[in-house]
């Protein structure tokens, strides 16, 4: 048996979340999924070699949008887990029903709904997702100051039948921003797919100039925790407005026009763009940081 601990979190969100010490490469168990606290992963000088198999036969991954906000909701599970364990990172209020119907007709089961920040453009959808389906653990930073059921940390890592994600915090953006990465190993995906939220995007990265947003900051958050990462790392943002789907560290190291230059350059770039206030910044934030509950905490 693996020793196993339990905590008690606010009676508006789960009551127990199911914490456990035992790694993702050891036999699997009968848990669906974990989290793991501070247990950081060596960057394999290998990973490059690894082939695709594992990807294709354990990882199933899907690319949600949001027309409106231009929001990507991704939907990943471990196919190969007899439960099949599901999350979903970054859903969005207006199309829960969307993506849980997704869930549904594939036969997954979803135990986790992830934010990498506290938007400011659209109503996060994981109080929708939790008032729908039973036993669902939402999760985001606890640097972030949002409520939720689990609040993770740089070097935490969420776990979901044997496939895992790497929590790194990438702030700048935004003060709780993180970047979820799968795991490093030859169970696990290859390539590696970095879920950046908005600390980058396709060719570009996120704006700096509200909720404790730091130019400074996220340069040094993107080439350290991200450019860090083997070059061949899949980059899925938050959001994208020009139609790009996917990009890769590579490819952002050589061609992104801002995260290219050197940080006075950068920082120059970001204290000038001059980008009106978000509409949906007064809705969107005081939602997002009760999880996307304010109708339950308004009670």
């Amino acid at each position: 048996m693996f020793p196993l601990r339990f905590v008690k979190t606010s009676s508006l969100f789960s009551t127990n979340i199911l914490f456990s010490n035992f790694s993702p490469k050891q036999p699997r168990t009968t848990l669906l999924s974990h989290i793991t606290r501070k247990q950081p992963r060596s960057q394999s000088p290998m990973a490059s070699s690894y082939t695709t198999s594992s990807h294709a036969s354990k990882l199933l991954f899907r690319q949600l949008f949001e027309k409106e906000s231009s929001t990507y909701t991704y939907l990943i599970a471990d196919i190969s887990h007899p439960d099949k364990p599901a999350l979903l990172i970054d859903p969005v209020d207006k199309t829960v029903d969307r993506d849980l119907s997704v869930v549904k007709e594939l036969g997954l089961k979803l135990v986790y709904a992830l934010n990498t920040h506290v938007h400011a453009d659209h109503v996060t959808g994981t109080g929708l997702i939790k008032s729908k389906v039973l036993g669902v653990k939402s999760i985001i930073s606890k640097a972030s100051g949002s409520k939720a059921d689990i609040l993770v940390g740089p070097g935490d890592t969420v776990c979901f039948g044997d496939l895992f994600l790497e929590v790194r915090a990438t702030p700048g953006h935004t003060l709780g921003c993180v970047t979820y990465v799968t795991g490093d190993g030859p169970d696990q995906p290859n390539p590696r797919m970095a879920f950046t939220g908005d600390a980058i995007l396709i060719r570009g990265c996120g704006r700096t100039d509200f909720q404790g947003g730091s130019s400074t900051q996220l340069y040094n958050s993107v080439h350290s925790q991200i450019f860090s990462l083997p070059k061949d790392t899949l980059i899925y943002p938050g959001h994208d407005y020009k139609g790009f789907t996917v990009s890769t560290v590579g490819e952002e190291m050589q061609y992104n026009p801002r995260l290219t230059k050197d940080e006075g350059a950068f920082k120059n770039i970001m204290e000038n763009l001059k980008l009106p206030y978000p509409k949906m910044m007064d809705i969107a934030v005081p939602s997002n940081l009760v999880c996307g509950m304010q109708d339950l905490m308004n009670l």
